[in-house]
């Protein structure tokens, strides 16, 4: 069994992931199921030779001292995959991320129109949060693409790794590579400044460094998107004030109130249908009065703008999954079991 091999029934199964575990077969990830393949159980040895055959030397050599490694590869045709090696009781085992070669457009994922209005401001912070796996990187690939098809502009992307692969169309387009283009998300950005960009890409703002640069390029007169791992838009606002030490708090919160645009929140749940998975959207559009709650900090507020906002495109979360269930798109039980609020949903 070669990963080749693996990787290719991966893009023919339509699998979001390929997991490589000692003691299992290879097994793929479908619709958020994880389903085990045919083959054999892997041994130690199987998945360590699986997983070094597409290693460099100086990839086992940075895996082999920090016991953790992520980087993309793509093998001659078959569509890109994110990676991440790991250890898990002394076995070298991997998780692999299929990342599709064309990038979809954003009609095509079912982003709200909003989001389209929100990346087309010449400058300002755009936010796309929600947990692992629910296609954040794909947004933002759908976002930029719009950007790099409609506009003449720098862009300028900082990932880890890099996943989507973007051509020059209207736009000029240079995608640097944590830990072999820059040595860190907070390096490149504190340089980023210095390279004429119109648009920054962030992949993700993992640390209390990479998000103060973040909120100084935004600052700055350019447009700048990014991934956070929060779950909705008041928590997002919380967590980029919390990171800051209690001296620094008032000035992030009136940094936040200037640049902040929106708030994108995402989750991918599964279709009533059985045919894959659906997007759901909350969003929050950063109005004059959401921005003097977040001067105030009175971020508990936030939700009962967003239930009123409707007319500049606000939406919660519990009211996308009442629509979807409304539309015959997800289940009841799916809907329950990501609203925040069960009673109001109930009303809703």
């Amino acid at each position: 069994m070669e990963l080749k091999e693996l990787l290719t029934l991966s893009v023919e199964k339509k699998a979001s992931d390929l997991h490589i575990t000692e003691k299992e077969p290879p097994i793929l990830r479908i619709h958020g199921k994880l389903i085990r393949t045919k083959y054999p159980a892997l041994s130690r040895d199987d998945t360590k030779r699986i997983i070094y055959s597409i290693l460099t030397d100086t990839q086992k050599e940075i895996f082999e001292k920090e016991l953790e490694l992520d980087f993309s590869v793509a093998l001659p045709g078959l569509d890109r995959f994110r990676v991440n090696v790991h250890m898990q009781k002394g076995s070298v085992e991997a998780a692999l991320r299929r990342v599709p070669t064309e990038i979809p457009s954003p009609s095509d994922l079912g982003l709200p129109p909003i989001t389209i209005d929100l990346i087309r401001k010449p400058n300002g912070l755009v936010l796309i949060t929600g947990p692992t796996g629910v296609g954040k990187t794909t947004t933002l690939a759908a976002l930029i693409d719009l950007i790099n098809r409609e506009r003449e502009c720098l862009i300028i992307s900082i990932e880890d790794p890099i996943e989507f692969i973007h051509t020059n169309k209207k736009s000029v387009i240079k995608q640097r590579q944590v830990y072999s283009d820059t040595n860190s998300f907070a390096q490149a950005l504190r340089h980023v400044l210095r390279q004429d960009p119109n648009v920054i890409m962030v992949g993700e703002m993992r640390d209390l460094e990479t998000i103060s640069t973040t909120l100084t390029a935004a600052e700055t007169g350019h447009l700048v998107l990014a991934t956070l791992h929060t779950p909705d838009a008041p928590q997002t606002v919380e967590r980029i004030i919390d990171v800051f030490p209690p001296h620094q708090q008032q000035q992030v919160k009136l940094q936040l109130a200037n640049c902040l645009q929106g708030v994108v929140s995402q989750l991918l749940l599964p279709r009533l249908d059985g045919k894959g998975l659906i997007l759901v959207n909350e969003i929050m559009i950063v109005t004059p009065g959401i921005r003097n709650l977040i001067r105030e900090q009175q971020i508990e507020q936030i939700p009962t703008l967003m239930q009123t906002g409707s007319q500049y495109g606000m939406k919660t979360m519990d009211k996308s999954l009442k629509e979807m269930f409304n539309q015959g798109l997800i289940s009841l039980d799916t809907a329950m079991s990501k609203v925040k609020n069960i009673d109001e949903f109930r009303q809703l």
